[in-house]
């Protein structure tokens, strides 16, 4: 009997590195591992997209567009690239206008692009059909994709098969095109049973030559048996990753795939022992590479309070950087309640940031006191409407809070109306920073906003975790170089020079005074001779500062904005007065408690 063959895409150089290294990956790096599974016959490779359009710029000081053209050139012409579109967010957090929309498909082929994946979190379809058009009118394949988890147990009312078959009705209705349909569940948590049955039935009503792909991750410890009843219900192709990064948080492994299938009727069309080296090969090189330990770990847990792979290690690893890592127990236990609050979005990028966002607003400033900006349009219909009706307290706090009231507007209608979203808004913040305005600048600005200019203005910083060698007790801290030093704080680099009594870090000359010894410190005092300090509430970094020294402020008039979890935090004044000092810069990492600036 012929076996059926089970067309395999790997995803270990997007969903494997967001999974496993929160996507803090230098493209150089991963080269060697890439073109070993070319050479060991792989076709199909998931590449960009996703946070692996955002984290390069952030955190590798890499142009994202420069990776997708360095990639196509290392796999050839013949291979089959893929992205992962958000629908109308395309790569980021927020949404966007159509031209925005329009723009992301035209610029993913021009950079050598062959298929995009294409999701809704809210599985809105509304959100789909002109992000779907433009896909295909680009020249792109389009893989229109239905998201699934497992709610939170003891809950109801969405995220069953009777509701996949409906969202899949209203695709086929909408007249969107595509090439492909995949099931995406980015938490890994949806029962093997309910993925058989949904897939399943997927197959009666699409008919025998419908490509169905199915996506999950081990997060739950289920990933392989959710594999095996996708292909059971008539799934074509599935998700694999490749070691270090498959397994626990990421995708299963290619090699336990294959080794799951054996005598059954399934075939990977793989010669195992290449992908055999070049998994060595792949460890080989990314040895220096810090590995979360909860990268690795299969967590019950997450059955519960449903967070993807992707978005779990983005945020640990941003906890790490915020020092609050001690906190990531609360805020996972915290995460089902936000869940069940939220009108069961499916805990997929952006809906499982916004999970998380709220989840550590709550940990971190107690139970619903703080709605955070993302999690709050969500339930107040910003960003489409949710499977089932949000709690309609956290609604009404959402609405005061943000000062908003609920709409039933389509997102794009919002949008496109939106003074501060578009082609031209983008173009002005390049024009205002001195920056070309190539078409691929005009959508890092309109993606990624202030980072982006930043990025494009060479003020990129580094925050990719690597394993650094023990260092003797003894070894002091010196500094030669004539031209100045580069140093290190937390893992952001700056290049510090002094000269006639001036200490010059990164261009910005600064007043220095060098005293042997250490004198106690008033920094932190609530309030001295000058003002009222103004302390930073958490751990982040400055993203704005809207004030100058010499400004007046009124009482709660904002001052700067932080930004931490990929949540922006207005920070305003606790008083009326004048600004006498601002002891931060933009960009600059605070703790909590550290006074940022003094008003008198």
């Amino acid at each position: 009997m012929t076996k059926k063959q089970i067309k395999v895409m790997d995803t270990s150089f997007r969903d494997g590195f967001q999974s496993v290294y929160g996507a803090r990956v230098f493209t150089k790096d991963f080269l060697p591992a890439l073109q070993a599974a070319v050479a060991a016959g792989l076709k199909h490779f998931e590449v960009g997209g996703g946070a692996r359009f955002q984290s390069p710029i952030f955190y590798c000081n890499e142009n994202a567009f420069d990776m997708m053209d360095t990639i196509r050139k290392t796999v050839g012409p013949d291979i089959n690239l893929q992205t992962l579109a958000r629908g109308v967010n395309v790569v980021g957090l927020d949404s966007q206008p159509r031209d925005v929309i329009n723009l992301h498909a035209k610029m993913f082929k021009k950079h050598g692009m062959t298929t995009i994946r294409n999701f809704d979190a809210l599985n809105d379809v509304n959100n789909l059909i002109y992000s779907g058009q433009c896909i295909v009118d680009n020249g792109l394949k389009h893989e229109v994709t239905i998201t699934m988890m497992e709610l939170p147990i003891g809950c109801k009312g969405a995220h069953d098969v009777e509701f996949y078959e409906r969202v899949l009705r209203s695709i086929l209705d909408a007249g969107i095109p595509f090439t492909s349909l995949a099931f995406k569940d980015a938490s890994g948590t949806s029962a093997p049973q309910k993925v058989y049955e949904t897939i399943k039935r997927t197959r009666e009503i699409l008919g025998s030559e419908a490509h169905i792909r199915f996506h999950s991750h081990e997060t739950a410890g289920t990933g392989l048996l959710a594999y095996r009843a996708a292909l059971d219900g008539g799934a074509d192709g599935i998700d694999l990753s490749m070691k270090p990064v498959s397994g626990g948080t990421a995708q299963p492994d290619i090699v336990s795939m294959w080794h799951a299938l054996k005598g059954t009727d399934y075939d990977l069309g793989i010669d195992i022992e290449k992908i055999l080296e070049t998994e060595e090969i792949f460890k080989e090189c990314m040895k220096d590479y810090f590995l979360p330990p909860e990268a690795l770990a299969v967590n019950p847990v997450i059955i519960s309070s449903p967070l993807p792979g992707g978005a779990l290690t983005a945020n640990t690893q941003m906890m790490r950087d915020n020092g609050t890592m001690d906190r990531f127990p609360e805020v996972v236990a915290a995460m089902k309640e936000v869940v069940e609050k939220g009108g069961f979005a499916t805990s997929v990028t952006p809906v499982s940031q916004f999970y998380f966002q709220q989840a550590y607003a709550n940990v971190m400033f107690g139970a619903w006191k703080k709605i955070t900006e993302g999690y709050g349009k969500m339930v107040l219909g910003y960003f489409g409407k949710t499977p089932c009706t949000p709690d309609s307290e956290v609604i009404k706090e959402a609405s005061a809070q943000l000062g908003l009231q609920p709409t039933t507007e389509t997102v794009l209608d919002l949008n496109d109306k939106d003074p501060k979203k578009g082609i031209e808004p983008a173009k002005k913040m390049l024009a205002d920073a001195g920056l070309e305005q190539t078409e691929e600048n005009i959508f890092i600005a309109a993606a990624c906003k202030e980072k982006g200019i930043a990025f494009l203005q060479g003020k990129g910083t580094i925050g990719v975790r690597k394993n650094e060698p023990a260092k003797a007790e003894s070894a002091a801290v010196t500094c030669s170089n004539t031209e100045g030093c580069t140093v290190s704080v937390n893992g952001k680099k700056y290049a510090v020079k002094l000269q006639n009594g001036k200490a010059v870090v990164n261009g910005k000359e600064y007043t220095v005074d060098i005293k042997d010894g250490i004198e106690e410190s008033t920094a932190n005092s609530g309030s001295n001779a000058e003002g009222t300090a103004v302390k930073a509430p958490m751990p982040g970094a400055v993203l704005r500062i809207l004030k100058n020294v010499g400004d007046s402020v009124e009482e709660n008039e904002e001052i700067l904005v932080m930004e931490a979890m990929k949540m922006e935090t207005p920070i305003k004044s606790p008083v009326a007065g004048t600004i006498t000092s601002l002891s931060v810069s933009q960009g600059d990492k605070v703790q909590t408690g550290q006074v940022m600036a003094t008003v008198g």
